[in-house]
């Protein structure tokens, strides 16, 4: 996934995906290393996504090993409505199979379109609804232009976002058009202790299979920090995770975790990067389930807050920095200097090499600027978006929003990020040649954080 909205700022303003960063590796070197386990499927090089913690103490528990490929067989499970946390007991061990048998009917493989940044992704959603509702996390969705689910029925189904909160690293989707799908068992969290038996599910490694894995729980409450060393959001934590032994791989985010009784207790979120710790136990994070479902009734009312997100953000089509000078000389010098990520920029030529782009490939450093102290910079707009349809080009510097000054990119993100797609907001800015303009633009909706 690929940063927007400045290098690591959300694109819920008016930006659109950085320059950008030649591929790096798809795991960061370090045996501490840890990622958040949506797997990028299209653009194998593509950045890697990162958790940079360091695991509490191994349990002496120990983990089956996941499966090469394949899934075992589930059977069909009624469906319901929106699920609320169970208090009832789990009850009696009921085995592996018999576990996926409960589960698996309400998972779906997720893929998603990253058009931006010219990738794809793949990963894991639990139906909550019926009619549809999916639950995942935050980070599989970020920065998707497009989302397909497929579920246990083999129905292929396009998705749209209803609500996220980055913060907490959770989604909601809506299948369109569907309708009597299965849901999954919902156990309750608060119950879990330490030692207990679980079962992790998932798109392991975007075999585009459900693969179980087997593990106990090993500390519960975990506070982690995570990264996405790619994506739009750099640095999350995340607190009150339930800390396991199954290992949870890339591709298994926002699969279950599941009890012995086959009910669900968490969401998959973080998992070790075995590549890179052969020799450490393995490690894998849930959030709770009543936690997440909560998050989700929220987004499934509507509730807007400063944490979650309705719908999609604003989108103006431009490609900007980050941060908070002001300076578009400044802000040229850090993207055309290769500051950020300690990467460089594809592309060569300076402005007018390319009038638009289709994403974040290949961008141009930018050389003619516009002669103002004090503005965000254009790095390059996105053909057909709002910006390049009003006549904005890389090098322009926008100064003003409905009257608003505007310096640094952060300012510019926080004032859009107030508006909804389909406000149209009177933009102030100025060409490199020095031209003067005032333009209309309607934001059109962008891809989610």
């Amino acid at each position: 996934m690929q940063d927007y909205s400045g290098y690591g700022q959300p694109p819920v303003g008016p930006t659109m995906p950085m320059p950008p960063m030649p591929p790096p590796p798809r795991r960061r070197i370090g045996a501490l290393s840890y990622l958040l386990v949506a797997l990028a499927a299209g653009a194998l090089g593509a950045g890697s996504v990162v958790a940079l913690y360091h695991p509490a103490s191994s349990s002496s528990s120990t983990a089956s090993p996941r499966p090469s490929s394949g899934a075992l067989n589930p059977v069909p499970l009624p469906s319901g409505a929106i699920p609320q946390p169970s208090t009832a007991n789990p009850g009696t061990s009921v085995g592996e199979q018999a576990v996926v048998n409960k589960v698996a009917p309400g998972l779906v493989i997720i893929n998603t379109t990253l058009q931006y940044s010219s990738e794809q992704a793949a990963a894991t959603g639990m139906v909550i609804d019926s009619d549809g509702l999916v639950l995942t996390n935050n980070h599989v969705i970020e920065d998707s232009t497009a989302i397909t689910a497929r579920t246990a029925t083999g129905q292929t189904y396009t998705a749209k976002v209803v609500g996220y909160d980055v913060t907490g690293d959770i989604a909601l989707i809506k299948l369109q058009g569907a309708s009597g799908l299965r849901t999954v068992p919902i156990g309750d969290s608060k119950a879990v202790k330490n030692g207990d038996s679980v079962v992790a599910m998932g798109n392991a490694e975007g075999q585009n299979a459900i693969v179980p894995v087997t593990g106990q729980v090993t500390a519960l409450n975990q506070t982690i920090t995570a990264g996405d060393q790619g994506g739009s959001i750099s640095q999350e934590t995340l607190h009150g995770m339930i800390q396991t032994n199954a290992n949870i791989v890339s591709g298994d985010s926002g699969g279950p975790l599941a009890n012995s009784a086959g009910q669900v207790i968490g969401m998959d979120t973080a998992g070790n990067d075995g590549g890179f710790a052969v020799q450490q136990s393995s490690a894998g994070y849930a959030i709770p389930i009543d936690t997440a479902l909560t998050v989700a009734q929220q987004i499934a009312q509507g509730q807007a807050s400063s944490t979650v997100t309705i719908g999609y953000p604003p989108f103006m089509g431009i490609l900007i920095g980050r941060g908070s000078n002001s300076s578009p000389q400044a802000q040229a010098e850090q993207s055309n200097g290769n500051s950020f990520g300690g990467n460089g920029f594809g592309g060569f030529g300076g402005n007018g090499s390319q009038s638009c782009y289709t994403s974040d490939r290949n961008v141009a450093p930018v050389e003619n600027i516009a002669n103002v102290n004090s503005g965000t910079l254009i790095l390059g707009t996105i053909c057909g978006g709002p910006a390049a349809a009003a006549g904005m080009t890389a090098g322009s510097v926008i100064t003003a929003v409905n009257g608003h000054a505007i310096g640094s990119p952060d300012s510019l993100t926080s004032v859009v990020s107030k508006y909804r797609p389909g406000t149209t907001i009177s933009v102030t800015w100025v060409s490199p040649s020095g031209q003067r303009s005032v333009s209309s633009i309607t934001l059109t909706v962008g891809p989610p954080l």
